[in-house]
């Protein structure tokens, strides 16, 4: 008697609003960051006009973030220390590459 054994492949899809809270609250936990543009709700997540958009391309994300840095900080290294935090944790928390981080600043807080 010959036993045939078929690949079963399984498939996990995550949702965009898990990506899109682990990009928010890895910008909001970097050194110069005030906060995000607008407001992170459902209503902003359906629309897809939120400070935080996600593209998925097959298995590859592609993230777009709008940041507001502190007063004295300097914007540019804040932006790219955002793009490597919302990298790093989306692929270690999710398992799912991105392949960029688009990080916009769309404004200055003054204390």
């Amino acid at each position: 008697m010959e036993v045939s054994r078929e690949a079963v492949r399984s498939r996990l899809k995550i949702s965009d609003d898990v990506i899109i809270t682990v990009a928010r609250l890895a910008a909001l936990d970097v050194r110069g960051v005030a906060g995000l543009c607008g407001n992170v709700g459902r209503m902003s997540r359906i629309r897809k006009n939120g400070p935080v958009r996600v593209s998925m391309i097959g298995d590859v994300a592609a993230i777009d973030i709008a940041v507001k840095v502190k007063s004295g900080e300097n914007a540019g290294a804040v932006a790219k220390e955002v793009q490597s935090a919302v990298k790093e944790n989306i692929q270690n928390m999710t398992g799912i590459t991105a392949a960029r981080v688009n990080v916009s600043v769309c404004g200055v807080v003054f204390n």
